[in-house]
């Protein structure tokens, strides 16, 4: 695949790799960096991408090490990072949009406090839409154990939603 079209199908990843930093990081500004350092790892490692198989489970999985190695380092530095409260929709006029933003954000409060495990299941496989196998593989566990993390998230969700409504 010439680097043209390789960027091309990179730059198409963007929003899904947005999402899925912002499940990942709970955070906007992080996320963004995260989406910018991946994609950096991404064009530098493209010969490693191997043409036939999905270029974006390949760079989910890149986003998903970048995380863990950056949470490994603020560790290290013992930093925590805050918790950002909304503000991703202003902007948006009407009734219908309004009550809209309100069930997203009871939402996206829900995903946050999932535990990490179960949230990167629930964004890949329920946001993302990857199956379960794809999923597993960009995690790097067994399916089973998606499969069990995935039925965890949802009914903690649904217990969270239930309380929200």
């Amino acid at each position: 695949m010439s680097m043209t079209r390789f960027c091309e199908e990179l730059t198409a990843l963007l929003p899904r790799l947005r999402r899925f930093a912002r499940g990942l990081t709970q955070d906007s500004a992080d996320a963004d960096d995260l989406c910018q350092q991946t994609i950096e790892r991404a064009l530098k490692a493209r010969q490693q991408w191997q043409e036939g198989t999905r270029l974006d489970a390949w760079v989910y999985r890149i986003m998903r090490n970048q995380w863990i190695d950056e949470v490994r380092a603020r560790t290290r530095r013992s930093q925590t990072f805050a918790h950002e409260d909304e503000g991703m929709n202003v902007g948006v006029a009407g009734d219908r949009d309004a009550e809209n933003r309100v069930e997203l954000g009871n939402v996206e409060r829900a995903l946050q406090r999932l535990p990490e495990d179960q949230r990167e299941a629930v964004v890949l496989v329920m946001v993302e839409g990857f199956g379960y196998k794809e999923a597993a593989d960009i995690l790097g566990i067994p399916q089973g154990t998606l499969t069990s993390r995935l039925g965890r998230g949802r009914e903690a969700l649904l217990r969270e939603l239930g309380e929200a409504a």
